[in-house]
């Protein structure tokens, strides 16, 4: 009934946000008769914030249509490879007519960023896309606003998002013989559980796997995040957060955890910080800053558009991650897509080499939360495995802004180009045929030739001209 209810009150608030809209333009412009006003400015700026505190935010885009490795400019083209109910696979497709850095790009590792699925869309990871696609090629996870999804398309657990995971993987593999997996906040443990199985069943696994910022065990260091998700019983959640889609979607009657309810969490979390930064946007209209105001549009354009998330799926993430500790407890059994029930081992991972990020002022994934995983990878050589905490990072820091770009990116892409070189390819071992999923293409392993063609000095041949892509 709450979603109902919020969905009425946003109709019938949507003239008077529409209103606003209008009157800030009206007071805004010289032209007009209310803009010569004395007090034009401050009633401009009042109606707007009126118009953003109200308006309803969409998904946005992640809108990068160029980047420049320095030398030359590389147009990207955003296409989505794989589309499955609750989530696209998509690829940012590089391309450029110069030979010098078609060359160069030819040879750079392939990368799966898992985005989170937690309330905000996979746009909030555009600088991350943006910064690794100077030197790697970018998959990411764009995951659907479940009350799109029609109930015809089925159920969504955590269950099928580590075999979401798992099918992006071998689709990489298959393409380049290999790939690296990032995930970013929550993806990291059903991130970890994915490669996890498919070292078990003696798949080839990805070359490298880099943690950032994730509950891999939240007992450690609990943030109020955490507090809030293992303090609750599983019931209050059922009960208190959980309402169906209403029919004016294309997912009516799905249940789900609604995106305004997340917002309102997430805003609580620093009322103060908001409010604050509401203010200084008023203030900025006043004084005629645009280029202050378009940065706060920028940021609250993305902080306020949320994805509701599938019922199965969210309470399954509080119960496994948050309550059971099912993880580091070694008791989570995954149904594969065949139906079958595995349990995951990080213990089986051998090859593929792990790394774990953390902000030193991370205020939701605490200290120690991902390194946990480190410990948990018994299988793989100490040499192989690596933690590296950014200072003065918080959450958002550690895949975002100055601190990802100038202290979190330089160490990821080292460990990324180690892992890649020909001395670290890792052994394939045969898939026992009775644990293999069925309908699934096991990966051959690479030949040396293309390895040694992944992992070549990335020296760049004098420049020349030819259409090409990447």
């Amino acid at each position: 009934m709450l979603y109902q209810v919020y969905e009425t009150q946003r109709t019938l608030m949507e003239p008077f946000v529409d209103f606003a809209q209008a009157a800030a333009k009206l007071y805004g412009n010289p032209q007009s008769a209310l803009g010569q006003n004395p007090f034009a400015q401050r009633m401009a700026a009042g109606y707007s914030l009126i118009y953003r505190l109200g308006k309803d935010y969409e998904k946005p885009a992640f809108d990068i249509k160029t980047i420049t490795d320095g030398t030359a400019e590389i147009a990207i083209h955003e296409r989505t490879e794989i589309s499955k109910p609750f989530c696209d696979l998509v690829r940012f497709k590089r391309f450029t007519d110069d030979v010098t850095t078609l060359s160069y790009l030819k040879n750079q590792p392939a990368v799966l960023i898992v985005a989170p699925l937690s309330g905000h869309y996979a746009t909030l990871l555009r600088d991350t896309v943006k910064t690794m696609l100077k030197e790697h090629k970018v998959y990411i996870t764009d995951w659907k606003n479940a009350r799109l999804v029609p109930l015809s398309d089925g159920e969504f657990h955590l269950d099928d998002y580590v075999n979401y995971v798992q099918e992006f993987i071998r689709h990489l593999q298959g393409k380049y013989g290999n790939c690296h997996v990032i995930s970013v906040c929550q993806p990291t443990v059903p991130v970890f559980a994915a490669i996890s199985l498919m070292a078990s069943r003696g798949e080839t696994t990805p070359l490298s796997m880099t943690m950032m910022g994730g509950p891999i065990d939240a007992r450690k260091s609990p943030t109020a995040v955490n507090n809030l998700a293992m303090n609750k019983p599983y019931s209050w959640f059922e009960n208190n957060v959980i309402y169906r889609v209403p029919s004016n979607f294309p997912g009516a009657g799905r249940r789900v955890y609604p995106g305004f309810l997340q917002h309102t969490g997430f805003v609580a979390m620093n009322p103060s910080n908001h409010a604050n930064s509401h203010f200084d946007y008023f203030k900025d209209l006043v004084k005629g800053d645009e280029a202050s105001a378009e940065v706060h549009r920028k940021f609250y354009d993305e902080y306020n558009a949320v994805l509701d998330m599938d019922a199965d799926y969210y309470l399954e993430t509080i119960d496994v991650v948050f309550q059971q500790f099912k993880l580091v407890n070694g008791t989570w059994d995954v149904k594969s897509v065949n139906g079958k029930s595995e349990r995951v081992k990080p213990g089986d991972i051998k090859t593929t080499r792990v790394m774990t990020v953390e902000g030193e002022l991370d205020d939701i994934s605490g200290s120690g939360q991902t390194e946990a995983a480190l410990q948990m990878c018994t299988g793989v050589p100490a040499a192989h495995k690596k933690h590296f905490e950014a200072k003065g990072a918080g959450h958002y820091g550690i895949f975002s802004g100055r601190r990802w770009r100038e202290l979190v990116y330089p160490a990821v892409k080292a460990f990324i180009l180690e892992a890649s070189k020909p001395s670290n390819k890792p052994v394939a071992q045969p898939i026992r045929a009775q644990e293999a999923p069925k309908n699934i293409a096991v990966t051959k392993p690479v030949s040396k030739r293309a390895v040694k063609a992944v992992a070549k000095p990335l020296a760049k041949p004098p420049i020349a001209k030819a259409a090409r892509s990447k």
